[in-house]
């Protein structure tokens, strides 16, 4: 990416964003001419949308915990925001309700009458007969997508995905991919992940939280020309977003990540448990109804760490345990340690696991096991000692759903 031009990129960009809003007028002139609008409306269609304003797209399912009309709570504020002087900003929507979605029908009905206002026609419009077609030209030609569902309810989003790979940029509530996606150089986060019990106050807050972004940092980076005329700091988010983006969201990766990890040891373990007459298979019943049988007498004796006072990071905790394993044998489980941040309220946070190693026996079904947590963050940190069952052919530790948690 960084051996691209930015003045090569910048053009290219450009030219999309000249092509969509091309597309856009003769699909306007074509549902203004379906409605029976007057010949006068039609030609005003041309004066619709301006070829090098800042373009933000919103096309996707009308439901409603996608919040389509989240722009439309401050008219004033953003009449003012869109017909900036010399700093013009244009929304394109598109997209389809399900027939039954009421509520979703009505968030379009609204978005069109915005559309029709005349301190908003030129700068709103509203796209008919979604399909993949008119996708390409939005995907291609926006300057940025605009994604505000209510957190948490988003499932992915994939066609922000979309947008990067073409040189776009996303502003989004931080749910589905974007939590994984976002960096504060390759788009925008709409708040900081909070989930609200209130909907209204979360309308309420999102909304001001996107009026802000569009106005201190969207525009002003957008229009900050250099003496060539380029936005080096937006072309610069835009080659951060592909380089970040692209190699991760994709459909090649997602399929080989799905054949690596999942269908390919599903088809290995599928044919050893099935190979000579369902021997495996039979053998792993046998051995699950042996460990419920015998897991009840698990126990965990005693835990010591040496977890008193402060550690620097990058050293290590070791940590001992006792554990109670009765006849059940050291090869047949796994002791680990349950390890992260806390919480305000004493909960583990993005723990992480640390296999623990067998010792010695102890006594009669009882052994000693040892582990280290390396310390890598700081701030306040707790652990927790588990032990699950453990087999070659389990497709989980947790398929046999026995756990003890000391």
């Amino acid at each position: 990416m960084d051996n691209i031009p930015d003045a090569e990129l910048w053009r290219t960009h450009e030219r999309r964003r000249e092509r969509l809003v091309a597309v856009a007028r003769e699909r306007l002139r074509r549902q203004l001419k379906r409605r029976g609008a007057s010949s006068a409306e039609v030609r005003r269609a041309d004066e619709v949308l301006d070829p090098e304003a800042l373009t933000i797209g919103f096309a996707r399912r009308f439901a409603t915990y996608k919040r389509a009309t989240l722009l439309f709570r401050d008219a004033e504020r953003l009449v003012a925001l869109l017909n900036g002087k010399g700093r013009p900003v244009q929304l394109m929507f598109a997209g389809k309700a399900h027939p039954n979605d009421n509520e979703g029908k009505e968030l379009i009905r609204r978005i069109v009458h915005v559309a029709r206002g005349e301190d908003l026609r030129r700068r709103v419009v509203f796209l008919e007969d979604y399909d993949m077609s008119l996708a390409h030209y939005l995907v291609s030609g926006v300057d940025v997508w605009l994604n505000t569902p209510r957190r948490p309810l988003e499932a992915s989003g994939t066609s922000g995905m979309k947008i990067a790979v073409n040189g776009g940029l996303n502003m989004s509530i931080l749910d589905g991919w974007w939590c994984e996606g976002y960096t504060p150089e390759n788009g925008w986060a709409i708040g900081m992940g909070e989930e609200y019990e209130d909907t209204e106050t979360q309308d309420a807050v999102e909304s001001e939280i996107v009026y802000d972004l569009l106005e201190k940092e969207v525009v002003p980076t957008f229009y900050n020309r250099g003496a060539d005329g380029l936005p080096r700091q937006w072309i610069s988010r835009m080659k951060a977003s592909m380089r970040t983006v692209c190699p991760v969201f994709n459909t090649n990766r997602m399929v080989q990540e799905y054949t690596e990890r999942l269908y390919l040891p599903a088809i290995h373990r599928a044919r050893g448990l099935v190979a000579d007459g369902l021997a495996g298979a039979t053998t792993l019943a046998m051995w699950k109804g042996y460990m419920k049988k015998r897991w009840s007498k698990v126990n965990v004796l005693s835990v010591e760490a040496d977890a008193a006072g402060e550690f620097c990071v990058g050293a290590e905790l070791p940590v001992r345990a006792t554990v109670v394993l009765g006849e059940i044998r050291p090869e047949e489980v796994a002791v680990q340690i349950y390890e992260g941040q806390l919480s305000p309220t004493r909960e583990i946070r993005n723990a992480v696991i640390v296999d623990m190693a067998c010792d010695d026996r102890a006594g009669d079904g009882t052994w000693s096991y040892s582990g280290l947590i390396p310390c890598r963050n700081a701030g306040r940190h707790g652990f927790v000692i588990r032990v699950l069952p453990k087999h070659d052919s389990l497709r989980s530790p947790h398929d046999a759903g026995l756990i003890f948690w000391a």
